[in-house]
């Protein structure tokens, strides 16, 4: 690619876009779809219907600021975030889509890191980025890059788990630290003078969860992976969802001091920071430990523990027995507390 930086010609649809994509996308993903260059991936049914009964489809959009960050970068976000979305379902990740909308302006070295980060990733998990799409902006339209990513899985048969099938005395377990990638980001974004060694979390999870859930598939009500809203957001949509209460352990909750010390530091609460590589579950109470202990075998498991259990019906609410015995209600904030954080 001769020139630097992204122009308005890269995403005209002539000449330099078609380098663009050939030198850059298709050299990074590289696969069949891709080269056969076609408005659409093609996928096999026979493929998809060997491996389970129901499809899982999601999508979502990147839009982190810094576009680099300890721990991860935009492009791996964009991967792991949309992989863990399918995963949290049950089911097996198997292709991506990747649509860009890049601010005319951004270094043309930037975005084949990202790019290559985010190829890297997918392989990594048995991925292919089979379709995509790319859009450039005038100067001040966007911020640097933002990134969608489309996810296709399929899920097994034996698999049932949803949000709405928590039961009275199930526990509640999460497969690390709370608030990191929350806490990152707000390091990396803002220059507060403090220097830690916190990183984000930002990884995948369905090799944690296909490790679970062949041998627990029947204890395991519900996984959710922790983004937006934090753990305290997601616990109260599955409480809504199942019609229940759930109440947490403040003593049990995986903090990090780095993360603690941020919160305390300005103000915020590490129960509604996002994660990346972070997942609760809902688990039969007779099984929890045996799962916790299966969890903790595998390196995305190693910190896992049990923060709290489901106390009864018709309630909807998030509770907190505090470290003093007390107890509260947890309300989720009106708005966010951190602005662009994936």
């Amino acid at each position: 690619m001769s020139q630097q930086i992204i122009t308005l010609a890269h995403g005209a649809g002539g000449a330099a876009m078609q380098q663009l994509i050939d030198s850059l996308f298709l050299k990074a993903f590289n696969n069949g779809s891709l080269a056969l260059k076609e408005d659409q991936a093609r996928l096999p049914l026979a493929e998809l219907q060997a491996k389970g009964d129901r499809l899982a489809f999601t999508t979502d959009s990147y839009v982190v600021s810094p576009l680099f960050f300890p721990g991860g970068d935009i492009g791996k976000l964009a991967v792991c975030g949309t992989l863990n979305d399918l995963a949290v379902g049950g089911a097996q990740p198997l292709y991506l889509s990747a649509g860009f909308i890049i601010e005319e302006g951004l270094s043309l070295s930037l975005l084949e890191k990202i790019v290559y980060s985010m190829a890297t990733t997918a392989k990594e998990q048995g991925v292919s980025i089979i379709t995509g799409d790319t859009k450039v902006v005038e100067r001040g339209m966007a911020d640097k890059l933002f990134i969608n990513t489309t996810g296709v899985g399929v899920i097994p048969a034996s698999t049932q788990i949803s949000a709405a099938s928590a039961q009275s005395g199930d526990k509640v377990l999460v497969n690390g630290f709370i608030g990191d990638h929350g806490a990152t980001i707000m390091l990396a974004r803002d220059n507060l003078g403090l220097h830690t060694d916190l990183q984000s979390d930002c990884t995948a999870l369905y090799p944690l969860i296909n490790h679970l859930l062949l041998q627990h598939t029947h204890d395991i009500r519900c996984i959710r992976d922790v983004t937006r809203g934090g753990l305290g957001g997601v616990l109260t949509e599955i409480a809504q969802a199942s019609n229940i209460t759930i109440e947490l352990d403040e003593l049990a909750l995986p903090i990090r001091p780095q993360t603690q010390g941020v919160c305390e530091l300005l103000g915020l609460d590490p129960l509604f920071l996002a994660n990346e590589g972070l997942a609760v579950f809902i688990v039969d109470h007779e099984q929890a430990e045996t799962v916790l202990q299966l969890m903790r075998q595998y390196p995305l498991g190693q910190h896992a523990q049990i923060i709290g259990e489901v106390t009864e019906y018709s309630i909807n609410h998030l509770h907190l027995k505090t470290r003093y015995g007390a107890k509260r209600i947890v309300n989720v904030p009106y708005g966010l507390q951190l602005p662009r954080i994936c």
